[in-house]
């Protein structure tokens, strides 16, 4: 199969070829034709002037033979029955009757004749004209002619020498259309060598087509398609990224409800099979075993309400209802209600009293996760401390490993020793979500085996 250059190439040429072809059919037939008129019309003027003298003329074939040597045209002269009576080329009793003859009939008619006829006599083309005139009273027709032999020599030579000069110039198109060929072919494999770069996902792969103006088109729209390219392929990948990380999700979830869930269950199943294999049991360990499958199943409840709400949260499905309130009251009461939960453990505040406009129950439940994690992951005290705008909740703890620092507040990232949340590995990120929510953000500062501090900035609570 050919190329497009070749294709080109060979088309162009053709085309060359052949408007040379056929303008040198025309230029040939309208020089011959030009030559041809040319000489008749010499030729016509030569009868014109012999008809003048021929009054003068006794002998006619010394007359016929003198202009044949002045001019080298044959003289021929015929009366009007047909019979040559002067000749100045070949013997006149030899020759046929000439009445019949195209160009003797024609002058009977026109002023001129004329007429291109091979001449049996001399056995050559012959180009002849006529015309009558009265000699003494006679009817008679003086016959021009000449042979074309020299005349069409002479048009071949200048034809060969026009063929030359075509040969050059069709010589001169192949070499221009090979420098275009190769120019094509130039750009054509920038396009190629660009589109295999694309094809292997290189879209900072670089074309240079620098010689033809709709090249330069193609490869612009190309760059264009690839900026298109380049931009789906990114969404793809962020696409694909996203669906691994809602796989991933998905897995921990269920696996951090298999996980929570399964302690609470296995409780509430083993209390009430124990309660329904032991009719006889004691009412005051039936009424302990009760309260325990109610305890499990209002931690349950629980988890399934905070998973709600950190969906809730992460979809913005959830308004915040903000309204003016004192942020060490509510450090307050919620060291109060901990203190309760854990009876043995020491909670220490300090705080000023701080007025801010924030929505109160995100707040409350930001300060429950955070303080309720360091009671979890510590065995001393924990301070909550408000100051300077920022609220900051300070333990003893086991700490953060540096690693774990920039993941823990991720939804349902839960570290293998450690689970740095109090439920399903959402608490965490439900602090970021609403914190986010009131334009501000959790801070962690950790040191494994020493302790952490989790903190937030109220600066832009202080000025709704």
């Amino acid at each position: 199969m050919l190329k497009i250059h070749q294709i080109f190439i060979i088309k162009f040429l053709l085309l060359f070829v052949g408007t040379l072809f056929v303008t040198s059919l025309i230029s040939y037939v309208a020089l011959k034709s030009i030559i041809i008129d040319h000489n008749e019309n010499n030729l016509e003027n030569a009868i014109v002037l012999m008809g003048l003298e021929l009054e003068k003329v006794d002998d006619l074939d010394a007359y016929a033979r003198r202009v044949n040597e002045n001019t080298e045209l044959r003289v021929t002269m015929i009366d009007s029955d047909g019979m040559v009576i002067a000749e100045s080329s070949a013997d006149k009793s030899t020759m046929d009757n000439h009445g019949s003859r195209y160009e003797i009939m024609q002058a009977n008619r026109d002023m001129f004749s004329h007429i291109t006829r091979y001449s049996k006599t001399l056995k050559v083309d012959f180009l002849y004209v006529a015309k009558k005139f009265s000699y003494r009273g006679e009817k008679i027709y003086i016959r021009l002619s000449m042979s074309l032999a020299q005349v069409m020599s002479d048009f071949y030579s200048l034809w060969s020498k026009l063929f030359l000069v075509f040969l050059v110039v069709v010589v001169f198109a192949f070499y221009i259309s090979k420098r275009m060929s190769e120019r094509i072919v130039y750009d054509i494999e920038q396009i190629t060598v660009f589109l295999d770069e694309i094809s292997n996902k290189n879209y900072n792969a670089i074309i240079k087509t620098k010689y033809f103006y709709e090249f330069l088109q193609i490869s612009l729209m190309l760059k264009n398609l690839v900026k298109k390219l380049s931009s789906r392929d990114k969404q793809k990948r962020k696409y694909t990224a996203k669906l691994r990380l809602m796989n991933k999700q998905r897995n921990d979830i269920l696996s951090a409800i298999s996980h929570e869930f399964k302690n609470p269950v296995a409780s509430i199943m083993g209390y009430a099979q124990t309660l329904q294999e032991d009719p006889d049991i004691t009412p005051k360990i039936r009424e302990k075993f009760l309260n325990k499958i109610s305890s499990n199943g209002d931690k349950i409840s629980q988890m399934l309400d905070r998973l709600a709400l950190s969906v809730k949260l992460e979809n913005d499905d959830l308004k915040m209802e903000s309204k003016r309130f004192d942020m060490k009251k509510l450090c307050e009461e919620v060291v109060s209600n901990l203190s309760l939960k854990y009876r043995d453990r020491e909670i220490n505040l300090e705080a000023d009293k701080t007025m801010i406009e924030a929505d109160k129950t995100m707040i409350e439940l930001v300060l429950i996760n955070l303080v309720d994690n360091a009671l979890k992951y510590s065995e001393m005290e924990v301070k909550v401390v408000l100051k300077n705008n920022e609220l900051s909740v300070i333990d003893k703890g086991i700490g953060i490993q540096e690693e774990h620092l920039d993941k823990v507040t991720a939804k349902f990232y839960r570290v293998k020793k450690n689970t740095w949340d109090n439920s399903m590995g959402i608490g965490l990120a439900m602090v970021s979500y609403i914190l986010k929510m009131h334009d501000s953000k959790l801070q962690i500062q950790s040191k494994f085996a020493e302790g952490s501090v989790f903190s937030f900035s109220i600066k832009d609570m202080l000025k709704k």
